[in-house]
């Protein structure tokens, strides 16, 4: 493959509404768009990095500087024949997941393009429709977290997730269970802010039939986690603690799961999550694709890896009019029917960019060549 040049773009994008995790909330978010240019084509993809290193290390400024310094400089001065080239090249670099898997990911869509396949095709994906559900952040009430539940049940989406934190649990829960009954396909995200003192409540939320309890513990952690899967009937869904395939296989043989969490940005790229995904179909621990408030274009990524046979579960991408009042790619991504998503089968990602939204939100640009 022949790279030509590579653009890195700083966006800030106003979300639609307030979303509060255990961690902070956010209000604007920022990403970097990635575009690699090639033999008369061009792939796309977007660092997930946070302005804040709150949810991981990372944070936008780091993952610019890392692509700018290290990176770009080693796509440029080595030969790549296949996306795989790209995650062995970055392999010396420590860490900064997010930044690796910002350039991997637009040069799997180059490469995608350049075959005339879709990215799923390109990673091996089998579905041409996939199931998603909705991500309900911490709310000032119960009553607002109901409200959104019945709203997002309507539009169909398979899964409600509802982001918990100490105070804000076991109450929320409950009401879910007590409005909507035991059908509902619910789960539970902590985001790291519990620990093993916290196991009173662990067990409490375990009497309401969740799918899964998210990252309920450190975000560092395995050990203390499969001391907890043993107290409890509900599986533990691993999240921040997963970087890599090494961490998921130490986490499926110490009994620190029952499923995991596949995040793109977070594991450094579409390759290392086809080897997480593998990794766990072996071991029969389902998977499911995790969402970063992502653009269209991170959505459409989170799509081809879903199309790949072991997310069974539900992911995040719910339907871009969301979040976005007006999206980077035209028309956005979009709900085909309640809780489905389509897996576009048109080269590459599927969408195409809406330059005109892109140039609302860029506060910075740069150009790298050879």
């Amino acid at each position: 493959m022949k790279i030509e040049r590579i653009e890195l773009q700083q966006l800030h994008m106003p979300l639609r509404f307030r979303f509060e995790t255990s961690f902070g909330y956010t209000t604007i978010k920022e990403l970097i768009l990635v575009s690699v240019y090639g033999e008369g084509e061009v792939g796309h993809a977007e660092s997930v990095a946070m302005s804040a290193p709150y949810y991981s290390e990372e944070t936008t400024e780091t993952a610019w500087h890392m692509m700018e310094k290290f990176m770009i400089p080693k796509l440029f001065t080595s030969e790549i024949e296949t996306p795989e080239d790209v995650d062995r090249l970055f392999a010396p670099i420590r860490r900064n997941n997010m930044a690796k898997a910002a350039l991997e990911g637009a040069i799997w869509d180059l490469y995608s393009k350049q075959k005339g396949i879709s990215l799923a095709k390109a990673l091996g994906g089998e579905k041409s429709v996939i199931d998603v559900g909705i991500s309900i952040g911490i709310e000032p009430t119960v009553d607002q977290v109901l409200a959104k539940v019945e709203r997002h049940l309507g539009e169909g989406y398979k899964k409600i997730k509802v982001k918990i934190k100490p105070g804000f649990d076991v109450e929320v829960i409950r009401a879910i269970r007590e409005r909507f009954g035991e059908g509902v396909p619910l789960m539970a995200d902590a985001n790291s802010a519990y620990t093993m003192e916290h196991l009173n409540v662990m067990k409490e939320l375990d009497q309401y039939g969740l799918m899964m309890i998210e990252q309920p513990l450190a975000h560092d952690d395995i050990i203390d986690h499969a001391k907890l899967q043993r107290e409890l009937s509900t599986p533990i869904c691993l999240d921040e603690s997963i970087h890599n395939v090494d961490d998921a296989r130490k986490a499926i043989e110490l009994g620190s799961c029952g499923i995991i969490n596949i995040k793109v940005g977070r594991v450094g790229g579409l390759t290392e999550s086809k080897r997480i995904h593998d990794l766990c179909q072996a071991h029969d621990i389902p998977v499911w694709c995790g969402g970063m408030i992502e653009s269209g274009v991170g959505r459409a990524h989170n799509i081809a890896i879903t199309s790949l046979p072991n997310f069974t579960i539900p992911g995040d991408t719910a339907a871009s009019s969301r979040y976005w009042e007006e999206d980077i790619v035209e028309n956005g991504v979009e709900l085909m029917a309640p809780g489905q998503l389509a897996v576009p089968d048109s080269p590459g990602i599927g969408y195409v960019l809406n330059q005109k939204a892109i140039g609302n939100y860029v506060i910075r640009t740069a150009n790298f060549r050879p």
